[in-house]
């Protein structure tokens, strides 16, 4: 038994947090078409590409969250070649937002398509890529029934101190659903 707890001790930090989601993953290793609730979203920007500067990104929302009290939610979306990361408000803590404040902005988005792809993996340009690319090659299966509306950008559900090989993480691309005939 005390083996046992010792392990338990060990492993408890590296349990994905329990956060409200925004919406349900994409399972790894899967693409599909999903529809993005409206919401607020809560925005910190910088220059050039995301995976050079994420962790001047992360601060100023952390922050923002911290000092208003409003409770974390998964997925945490970041723009890739503008770099920008986002974070999602839920519902309930809506209240608690207290406008633009020291370089995060608050954003209403509407109900947003997207073409997504899920995997696994730690949170790299790389991985990113990889799947962007195997996610734009199914969208191409899907055509004419949908066309991009945008830029390929990461979304992201764990914590850093999740080990690579537990992160879960997925691409998605906006989409324009084609029109039904009558």
């Amino acid at each position: 038994m005390p083996r046992l707890l010792l392990v338990l001790a060990f492993f408890t930090p590296f349990l994905p947090m329990s956060a409200q989601e925004a919406f349900p993953p994409t399972a790894p290793g899967t693409a599909e078409l999903k529809t993005l609730p409206a919401g607020v979203l809560l925005r910190s920007a910088g220059r050039g590409n995301y995976f050079d500067g994420a962790d001047n990104l992360f601060g100023p929302l952390f922050r923002y969250i911290s000092r208003h009290k409003i409770a974390m939610t998964t997925p945490v979306e970041a723009r890739i070649n503008d770099a920008a990361m986002y974070f999602w408000v839920a519902t309930s803590e809506r209240a608690k937002v207290a406008g633009n404040e020291s370089g995060v902005e608050v954003i209403n988005v509407p109900e947003r398509h997207v073409a997504s792809r899920g995997e696994r993996g730690g949170y790299s340009r790389e991985n990113f890529e990889k799947a962007r690319v195997a996610l734009l090659a199914w969208m191409a299966d899907q055509k004419p029934a949908i066309e991009p509306a945008g830029e390929a950008y990461g979304v992201y559900w764990n914590a850093p101190y999740v080990p690579f090989f537990m992160k879960r993480f997925e691409v998605h691309v906006p989409v324009k659903m084609a029109k039904t005939l009558p």
